[in-house]
């Protein structure tokens, strides 16, 4: 399988990650563009659910069954453990949760607020349990990393206060679902990092390695999406119940565009986990999780979501750029370099 061979590749590797990360969430936008109208985000899941199997199937079919590096996908997969597939598969189910009570928060509030709040939380949770688990990197500058990071978010609900006073959005209905989905967020990246091998270069028996894992994982998104995802359609957070027929009647480039939305977003995970490899888990996380740095970018300078927000509001989304990439910075000193 190929591999990441150095800490400065594993940081560039998690850069690509977060900017993945950060960016999928465009295709739901991009989508009611093509469509004249808003695509739901319950019917929009379908697609992204499935374009996130599609992308770890080829991944593991490609990258991962090349190169003389540890164990090929058919050999992986033909050894694995019980307990690592259900590890892996685990950690895509409350992925999957976390992510679909995300999507309804940005319906509501908007990327650039649901994003910082959801990701920004989930980042936070997630470095202290990935840490606890494997307790490698310079601690001081990583906690420090996450101070800036927590100031961050509460400039982000400061800023998001007043765009509510602005445009008479529901603030806390927005706010409640993106801390729900911060909060699941948190834990899947250390169940996928239990499921994984130590070292991938000699990949211990019934672990996974990184390919496979995402197989794994990503087969538990797509299963537990016919469980959670007809709860939505029946009972919306925002507007009328919507059906299969509903999901049916639109073309089908709308539903490419949500494989692409999947496919971008695995892209990140698959990165993210080869990093981890040399970064660890808690800074591989760490550095990936500042996907709500390129969301809020989006969300404010393409999609123009804050155009309606008075001046004290986008000098607080200033400040909390500056704060996430502190954040970014002082968690890429705490690497083992």
């Amino acid at each position: 399988m190929l591999t990441i061979e150095s800490y400065a590749l594993a940081v560039v590797a998690c850069v690509v990650a977060m900017v993945c990360w950060g960016s999928w969430q465009n295709t739901t936008n991009l989508a009611g563009w093509v469509l004249g109208r808003p695509w739901r985000f319950e019917l929009y899941y379908w697609d992204f659910s499935s374009g996130l199997l599609l992308i770890a199937i080829v991944c593991a079919l490609t990258f991962g069954s090349m190169g003389n590096v540890g164990r090929g996908f058919p050999s992986d997969l033909a050894q694995a453990s019980a307990l690592s597939i259900a590890f892996a598969m685990i950690s895509g189910v409350i992925w999957n949760l976390g992510t679909l009570l995300l999507v309804a928060g940005i319906a509501i509030a908007g990327m650039s607020v649901a994003f910082p709040i959801g990701g920004g939380i989930g980042w936070l949770v997630g470095i202290i349990v990935n840490y606890i688990a494997k307790p490698v990197g310079k601690s001081g500058y990583l906690f420090s990393g996450m101070a800036a990071v927590a100031v961050a978010i509460y400039l982000s609900m400061r800023s998001y206060r007043l765009l509510a006073k602005e445009t008479a959005r529901p603030p806390l209905k927005g706010i409640v679902l993106s801390f729900a989905a911060g909060t699941l967020i948190a834990f899947f990246f250390r169940f996928a990092g239990a499921s994984m091998v130590g070292d991938f270069a000699n990949p211990e028996p019934g672990k996974l390695t990184p390919y496979t894992a995402f197989v794994f994982f990503a087969l538990g998104a797509w299963l537990s999406t016919f469980l959670a995802n007809p709860i939505f359609m029946r009972k919306p957070v925002q507007g009328a119940p919507v059906s299969f027929a509903n999901y049916r009647s639109v073309p089908a480039v709308i539903h490419l565009i949500g494989l692409l939305g999947g496919a971008i977003w695995g892209g990140g995970m698959i990165v993210s986990l080869l990093a981890s490899g040399k970064a660890s888990f808690a800074i591989s996380y760490g550095l990936s999780s500042a996907s709500p740095v390129a969301a809020a970018l989006w969300g404010v300078f393409v999609w123009k979501e804050f155009a309606a927000a008075p001046p004290v509001a986008h000098r607080l989304l200033a400040g909390m750029f500056a704060c996430y990439l502190i954040g970014l910075v002082l968690i890429v000193i705490a690497g083992p370099v």
